[in-house]
């Protein structure tokens, strides 16, 4: 079952407020979360039934610190397609 806590962010890039402007956010969430869940979420915390949602596996970046090799962690990222008014309360410029 998806719960609001899975999405870890909505995404504020210079591409992002782009799509921003055509009606498409991009949320981050965890691995586990699925297009079925994430549509539930925003009908049941957000009040709105989405259009289309399209999702990327995003994987963590091998990255060093100070010699040592680490990962950072893997995400879900999600392009969801609002109706055309409907707007989320936290996006409310």
């Amino acid at each position: 079952m998806a719960d609001i806590t899975d999405i870890k962010a909505i995404l504020y890039t210079e591409k992002t407020l782009g799509l921003q402007e055509a009606g498409v956010i991009v949320v981050q969430t965890s691995p586990r979360m699925t297009k079925n869940g994430l549509k539930e979420v925003f009908r049941e915390y957000f009040g709105i039934n989405t259009l289309r949602v399209n999702s990327l596996n995003q994987a963590g970046k091998v990255k060093k610190f100070r010699g040592k090799t680490g990962k950072q962690n893997d995400f879900k990222k999600f392009y969801v397609k609002l109706p055309e008014g409907a707007e989320i309360q936290s996006l409310a410029v």
